[in-house]
């Protein structure tokens, strides 16, 4: 049984191992791999991602990552391909294969017969001297000392060296292409990532009650507004426009101030300038706009005129935090 301080050294080691291996990536980073970002935004077609074994598992999730950014992807298994799934490619596409050897049995039936097609094939290998490499049109440099696996034989530092590859390939396409957050939101609207992007105010807030008193109605009708509203905020307004707000904690300050509540009017105990955000501002902007002044609701409003109340647990229910 392995000590903690041993368990621990190993966790470090594979750590180190692996950063290594990103870190030499850079010497990639080279006229080929500028060629197939070139080439790529100049195709009309997908980008179709293949590759065997735990190369396959890397080229799927490099495939959900360009698509995510802007860059139309597919993910082939290089074993299904054979089987049918070449039917998948149309002559525009360009093929990234992913192989640490480059030379398994399944990339090399597969290679003669995508270039039967005609499409363009980048090589992300280990192996610059294999059968991929010399058969493809890019080659992209994976290539690494050693796996992190005391034995350098489990796929580690391989694999991760094509992640940061994908990684790198999908970036340079998004910034070339010019991807905003805008675009983000729209290929994510349903996670909270995209959430933050494009949830606004009007989105949520009208689903709360809207707590409302004039400047003239007695401390018991203020109470009787927060407590059935059940926000712990109500507005103060005259004809429609915001006039302030009183809130749980003024009602507790309230008491602690005044002996006697008869004759108490919203607008003697009421704070004025109360923070407010417009309908149209972001969920994620009001979220802020409450962590930066520790508060839990906004009075919604428009050219000062009321609207309603957001309250933090509505943006917690979005997912937004």
């Amino acid at each position: 049984m392995k000590t903690s301080q041993e368990i621990r050294e190993i966790a470090l080691n594979t750590i180190a191992d692996e950063a290594s291996a990103i870190a030499n990536l850079k010497h990639s980073v080279n006229e080929d791999f500028i060629l197939c970002i070139q080439t790529i935004l100049n195709s009309t077609g997908r980008v179709i991602v293949t590759g065997i074994g735990k190369s396959a598992n890397i080229a799927s999730k490099i495939v959900s990552t360009l698509n995510s950014t802007g860059t139309p992807s597919s993910f082939m298994h290089a074993a299904d391909a054979v089987h049918g799934d070449l039917g998948m490619i149309r002559n525009e596409d360009i093929i990234i294969c992913l192989s640490k050897s480059g030379n398994t049995p399944e990339i090399k039936v597969l290679i003669p017969l995508l270039k039967l097609q005609g499409n363009t094939l980048v090589a992300m290998v280990g192996n610059t001297d294999s059968y991929l490499a010399k058969q493809a049109d890019i080659i992209l440099n994976t290539s690494v000392e050693r796996e992190a696996c005391p034995n350098n034989l489990a796929p580690t530092s391989s694999t991760t060296a094509q992640l940061v590859m994908g990684d790198a390939l999908a970036v340079a396409l998004l910034e070339c292409r010019g991807f905003t957050s805008g675009d983000f939101a729209r290929y994510h609207p349903g996670g909270a990532l995209g959430k933050r992007l494009y949830l606004r105010v009007s989105d949520v807030y009208k689903n709360n009650e809207r707590p409302e008193v004039s400047l003239d109605d007695d401390i018991r009708t203020v109470i009787l507004e927060i407590s059935s509203k059940r926000l712990g905020v109500t507005a103060v307004t005259s004809n429609g426009m915001l006039e302030g707000i009183i809130t749980d904690g003024d009602l507790r300050r309230m008491l602690h101030t005044h002996s006697t509540i008869d004759g108490i009017k919203a607008s003697s105990i009421m704070s004025h300038s109360p923070r407010t955000i417009d309908p149209e501002a972001l969920v994620s902007d009001a979220l802020d706009l409450m962590r930066s002044n520790n508060i839990t609701q906004l009075l919604v409003t428009q050219q000062n005129q009321y609207m309603g109340v957001i309250h933090l647990h509505d943006i917690l229910r979005e997912g937004i935090i």
